[in-house]
């Protein structure tokens, strides 16, 4: 079977929340593309390209690689995927958002193909669902306590606190969120690079109270000495996400124990061959994974599912529920239950256009 179209479609999807904030951009909506493939028997498949300028790039940017890769695609059987993203990788030198949107249509037309969940052409799924810890963006203290409550009360079990680099604001953001969220909930904190490592440790002497599980980039990208001080010296697990961009850059984290957490995530790494390899970097070092928040719709999401489905361990839970703050989702819902997000059943993804 080969495939005779590839096409975008535009997913344009405006946040719950307009004040959407980390600590390098307020985020009020989301330009992002699906990209269709189908073959000539009329089976498709979907793939998302992320598109947050502060992130992976502006939605034009991402389009036009895509636009690029488009013709080289038709004629082409998804069961030589390997070969396929071989070419995508040697002729489009950046936009590894644009590269994971190749790569999950081709696996995912491919799983539709031969009748099989997605999970299956990964390896297979070790586990039926998933855990999910919910995101607090940026906001005053006492605002953010409130969101904890409210996601607690719908039954997450983890939180993820965005920081903002200011010592003496974001100790407060823990202490309400704690006091909010009750002793039942874990935590975890995401600077997104804002602190120093002498600053980390000092705010971190007087979080450290509030029983934080784990701290994800605290430092800015290329400080890795300092990431593994912090690893080697504070009580916490460290997690790196900016820091771990490329399948190298992964390799080096664990090859040198740098962190003790590697945040993984399709979009950042340019699909899910690449996650996978990750995934099996990350176990062989004794580096635990996660799979962290890639915000789009919820066919990005089910892709992520599948591949978080199948990683041995997952000690930590994931961020693959924050489509629900999302507006416009032109994708099958897939709901969160008591804070778990269950395995979609049939064959590809899992989802489709509504």
């Amino acid at each position: 079977m080969t495939i005779v179209s590839a096409t975008l479609r535009p997913c344009v999807q405006p946040l719950a929340d307009p004040t959407w904030k980390f600590a390098r951009a307020t985020v009020p909506r989301l330009d992002g593309w699906v990209l269709v493939l189908e073959d000539d028997s009329g089976v498709q498949g979907l793939g998302y390209a992320h598109a947050i300028a502060a992130i992976t790039g502006s939605g034009d940017t991402v389009r036009a690689a895509l636009e690029f890769l488009l013709p080289q695609l038709v004629g082409r059987d998804p069961a030589a995927l390997r070969q396929i993203m071989s070419e995508v990788d040697a002729r489009l030198a950046f936009s590894n958002s644009a590269r994971a949107a190749v790569d999950m249509a081709l696996h995912d037309l491919l799983a539709r193909q031969l009748n099989v969940p997605l999970h299956v052409l990964l390896g297979g799924a070790v586990r039926t669902s998933v855990i999910q810890a919910r995101i607090l963006a940026i906001k005053p203290p006492l605002d953010m306590a409130a969101n904890a409550a409210r996601l607690a009360e719908q039954g997450y079990r983890q939180l993820k606190l965005k920081l903002s680099g200011d010592s003496a604001l974001d100790v407060a953001r823990v202490a309400e969120v704690r006091a909010a969220a009750g002793a039942g909930v874990t935590l975890t904190l995401d600077p997104n690079q804002s602190y120093g490592v002498k600053q980390m440790m000092s705010a971190f002497a007087r979080m450290e109270q509030y029983d934080i599980a784990l701290i994800e980039q605290p430092l800015p990208a290329s400080d890795w000495a300092g990431m593994k001080l912090l690893t080697d010296t504070l009580p916490v697990a460290i997690e790196a996400d900016e820091s771990a961009g490329t399948l190298d850059d992964v390799l080096a984290l664990v090859s040198g124990r740098m962190v003790d957490v590697i945040n993984l995530k399709v979009t950042k790494l340019g699909g899910l061959r690449k996650f996978l390899a990750a995934v099996q970097i990350c176990e062989t070092g004794n580096v635990t994974c996660r799979v962290g928040a890639t915000f789009g719709p919820a066919l990005l999401q089910s892709v992520a599912l599948q591949a978080a489905a199948c990683i041995g361990s997952l000690p930590h839970g994931c961020e693959l529920a924050e489509h629900l703050h999302l507006r416009d989702d032109p994708f099958t819902p897939l709901p969160v239950i008591d804070g778990d997000m269950a395995l979609p059943t049939g064959a590809g993804c899992g989802v489709g256009y509504v």
